[in-house]
């Protein structure tokens, strides 16, 4: 990981570095959480990397290691399959009400978001395959007017990252979304609120099945 700069929101920082770090596969299940090594490691204090890792606990990510400290859950695939449910409901709302409010921004705004999210699937790296997926949703939300969404996907976005990378990793040739995104995208910006909804929840709803046999298949 790389060291980080002090800045306001250095706890949100160092909760996304270590995200990206379990998402990616540097920090597996299991695998026991140093907080002074951390803190070595992105060149801070120890105080924003104790915050983050507390917050990682109470979401889930981490729990109690053995004896002492903490460690990188296990992911728990009924927990994911009751995650996705939720999401298809709220990401479904997301779509309709951006469709029914802005229509045209979503047109302006989505094509760039397309390509970056094709780009990063051509050139392979799993982080950027996920923040690219992020930023596309992330916008609908704010398109979609209503400002409890964001709020309300923030902590299924914590799991959701942790689900596409054990995935992604898993895969030699990982599913394209970008063609469903463009779908998506599509009925929103043509002011398709019902379109837009049944094509979001169906996105989310296959996602699921999808990763969670992959999941399954690397269990068994």
């Amino acid at each position: 990981m790389k060291p980080l700069q002090s800045a306001p929101s250095l706890v949100e920082q160092v909760h996304r570095s270590i995200l990206s770090s379990i998402a990616s596969g540097q920090l597996r299940p299991g695998e026991r959480i140093i907080q002074e090594q951390l803190a070595q490691q992105l060149g801070i204090s120890r105080q924003p990397v104790q915050q983050a890792l507390t917050v990682l606990r109470k979401e889930g990510v981490l729990i109690d290691a053995p004896g002492r400290g903490l460690q990188v859950a296990p992911l728990d695939l009924q927990h994911v399959r009751h995650m996705y449910e939720v999401r298809a409901v709220i990401e479904g709302l997301a779509f309709r009400c951006a469709a029914q409010h802005n229509a045209k921004a979503a047109a302006a705004r989505g094509p760039a978001l397309i390509r970056a999210g094709r780009k990063a699937v051509a050139g392979g790296s799993y982080s950027e395959m996920i923040a690219a997926d992020m930023a596309f949703h992330d916008v609908i939300y704010s398109l979609s007017g209503n400002p409890l969404v964001a709020p309300s996907m923030e902590t299924h976005w914590t799991q959701t990252q942790r689900v596409m990378g054990a995935v992604l990793m898993r895969d030699d040739k990982p599913r394209d979304i970008w063609d469903q995104h463009e779908a998506m995208l599509a009925a929103v910006a043509a002011g398709d609120g019902e379109t837009a909804e049944r094509l979001a929840r169906r996105h989310i709803l296959e996602a699921a099945e999808f990763m969670i046999s992959r999941l399954q298949r690397e269990a068994a």
